[in-house]
């Protein structure tokens, strides 16, 4: 069943007449695991950005159970699509707090708070001696789970994710993925991932979005994508941006 359609859809930066984005169209359906995928200043982040209306699309449409965007609040939007950026922070609450403040805002039942925060801490293997901590007791790594954690309790219909791995060891990363893996087959919840380790994008996606300069190139299954070709592909891309960018310095 789908929920979220994009259509034709371009965004332009925000100085000059150059597109971040151009003409980019698919569906996200519940229960789909889906990685963007590219080199970096493909457009990845900016797309997640325009799910959940940080970013608004210069051109095209986007639709949520069929109904534009555009015309949901953007408070109730956000609490269907939620996005957790690379370096969320916890705006100098506490972790028990930080957790507990989105659904405090719903009115939801102390003990529903209890139970979906203890739910998500034991999933992600979060101590429990975190929760009395604030942002600058954490490690980048605790408060990228942490960030992961507030929006889960949520129980988003659509879980947006940049990098979620990037600052998480190697064991705290697997468990995360093992975790969004169960929710999304059990619960069936849409996640949309930008992830650039690999590894775990093909152990978690269902399906691949390739983004290079702003275009969307492939839209296929995960299981039909060439892994190795693809690390390949993008290693070369990353060496001609940093090889063009050495340049453009003389």
């Amino acid at each position: 069943m789908t929920i979220l359609e994009l259509k034709q859809v371009s965004l332009a930066a925000s100085m000059g007449s150059r597109y971040l984005l151009q003409d980019i169209s698919f569906t996200v359906s519940k229960g789909d695991r889906i990685a963007i995928l590219g080199a970096s200043g493909a457009g990845k982040t900016s797309l997640l950005r325009l799910l959940n209306r940080l970013q608004e699309p210069t051109h095209g449409s986007i639709y949520l159970n069929n109904r534009p965007i555009n015309q949901i609040p953007a408070i109730q939007l956000r609490q269907q699509v939620v996005l957790v950026l690379q370096e969320s922070k916890l705006l100098g609450m506490k972790v028990w707090e930080a957790l507990a403040y989105p659904l405090v805002l719903q009115k939801l039942p102390k003990s529903e708070i209890q139970q979906r925060i203890e739910t998500w801490r034991t999933k992600l293997h979060i101590r429990e001696n975190w929760l009395e901590r604030n942002e600058l007791q954490l490690s980048l790594g605790q408060r990228q789970l942490v960030a992961i954690a507030r929006a889960l309790v949520m129980q988003p219909k659509i879980l947006l994710l940049d990098e979620p791995t990037s600052a998480l060891d190697a064991g705290s990363a697997n468990n995360l993925i093992e975790a969004l893996i169960e929710l999304a087959d059990t619960a069936q919840t849409a996640i949309v991932m930008v992830n650039h380790q690999l590894e775990l994008a093909q152990k978690f996606a269902r399906r691949v979005l390739y983004l290079q300069q702003g275009q969307l190139l492939e839209d296929i299954k995960s299981d039909r994508v060439d892994w190795t070709q693809l690390r390949e592909n993008l290693l070369q891309l990353e060496a001609q941006k940093a090889s063009d960018k050495e340049f453009e310095q003389f």
